[in-house]
């Protein structure tokens, strides 16, 4: 049954790693903006 762990664990922790990129992006965006804006 080890297996269905793996099954459910490996989309899920794929997901939270692309979903933490794409915030990391977004966080990091918002902060050039923020200096761009200020020059």
């Amino acid at each position: 049954m080890w297996y269905f762990a793996w099954i459910l664990g490996m989309p899920l922790a794929c997901c939270l790693a692309i979903l933490n990129a794409m915030w990391l992006e977004m966080r990091s965006d918002d902060e050039r903006r923020r200096i761009d804006k200020d020059f």
